[in-house]
């Protein structure tokens, strides 16, 4: 059930109120960013201090838990939730993004037909069959809150030729996703509380023509959300806003929409003003164990009603101008490791490559997140 989104197009899109997706481990309050817990974990820390954080949701990944644990390994471990320990909501990915990398990397690894995807990734002892209905099985099994329905990915510069079977393709792979989703509910006799979400990835590259037929065939069918498909950075690293506004503008406003991989700081902020109320990367963890840590640049009471300006200060703990420093990562922040750590500690457990840094940098990098949601909710009222 959503409650109280609202946006305005011309440009810019805005949220009037906080938002919530009602689902079968709890609320979630939106917008929200959910961390990559790709194998059923997010790196260095575990669901407590996720918690602590004010992480709601995680997102993990069909693709990857398929081949490792494996499925007989996940249902026999009670499914991801009892597995990682972690009773709020998660997220599954479909496993088409990665399965299109593995496969666009090297054709040897795999192959993608109107039936679904083959692979077998180097150093695997077998080969993968993953199609819309095994995609589907596979996260219903694994007790996800919200399941995504495979699709055919593609990069924004891809020819149009490419862009338009893909397009075809993930609105096919959808409807029989649904399908097998319905059946699924039926079989297992799921209470309306108790059954997943189910989302579609709205395809079509940078080609608005596409992305428009892409999207009215799958409101359509009918889902509860939808995700931004494709990669949404340029070649230069830039965030395809105008597509992503496009995109969005396609979507009714009672759906929660998904950037999917979207998870630098400003790229969030960005998007949640185009009407985006879910973002997941693994970039701000990935920063965190490489020494790259997050912080406002002033209090968040100093901000103004936007998130305008340079508000993103980087802290590289590896610099030499904190080997002394007693001030924390950031004096605003109410992260476990801000009102314990100081600086000058930090950088000596980095140096000392102890594997207390990655658990500390990540934990702060989460909460930053979770503050620069709050706060984009807060721009909202």
């Amino acid at each position: 059930m959503l409650a109280g989104w609202g946006c305005m197009r011309d440009n810019q899109t805005v949220n009037t109120s906080l938002s919530s997706l009602q689902l079968a481990h709890g609320n979630l309050e939106l917008p929200a960013f959910l961390p990559d817990a790709t194998y059923g974990m997010v790196r260095a820390v575990d669901a407590i201090d996720l918690v602590n954080c004010r992480v709601q949701a995680l997102v993990m990944n069909t693709f990857h838990l398929m081949q490792k644990p494996g499925t007989t390994a996940i249902q026999s471990l009670g499914g991801l939730h009892c597995m990682s320990g972690w009773s709020r909501p998660i997220f599954t990915d479909s496993g088409g993004f990665q399965a299109y990398s593995l496969i666009h990397l090297n054709p040897k690894f795999g192959s993608l037909s109107e039936r679904g995807l083959s692979f077998q990734p180097e150093g695997a002892p077998r080969k993968f069959q993953l199609t819309p209905e095994k995609s589907i099985q596979l996260q219903v099994g694994y007790g996800s809150d919200v399941v995504i329905c495979l699709d055919d990915c593609t990069h924004v510069d891809a020819p149009a030729s490419e862009q338009e079977a893909a397009v075809r393709r993930t609105i096919a792979w959808a409807k029989r996703g649904k399908a097998e989703f319905e059946r699924l509910v039926e079989q297992k006799k799921l209470a309306p509380g108790e059954t997943p979400k189910l989302f579609a990835v709205v395809q079509g590259g940078g080609l608005r023509a596409l992305r428009k037929a892409c999207a009215e065939s799958l409101l359509e069918i009918g889902f509860d959300g939808f995700g931004y498909g494709g990669w949404p950075l340029d070649q230069e690293g830039n965030l395809l806003e105008d597509i992503l506004g496009y995109t969005r503008e396609l979507i009714p406003t009672h759906f929660p929409m998904h950037a999917l991989g979207v998870g630098h700081p400003y790229n969030v902020a960005a998007c949640y003003h185009l009407g985006y109320a879910l973002f997941d990367s693994a970039m701000p963890t990935r920063d965190a164990r490489h020494a790259r840590l997050y912080a406002f640049a002033e209090s968040l009471e100093n901000q103004p009603a936007t998130l305008g300006g340079k508000w993103l200060r980087y802290i590289y703990i590896e610099d030499e101008r904190y080997i002394r420093s007693n001030r924390p990562i950031s004096p605003n922040c109410d992260c476990p490791v801000c009102s314990r750590y100081s600086l000058g500690y930090l950088r000596h457990l980095f140096k000392m490559n102890d594997s207390l840094f990655p658990r500390l940098a990540t934990l702060h990098n989460l909460r930053f997140m979770t503050m620069l949601t709050a706060q984009l909710a807060r721009e909202a009222r």
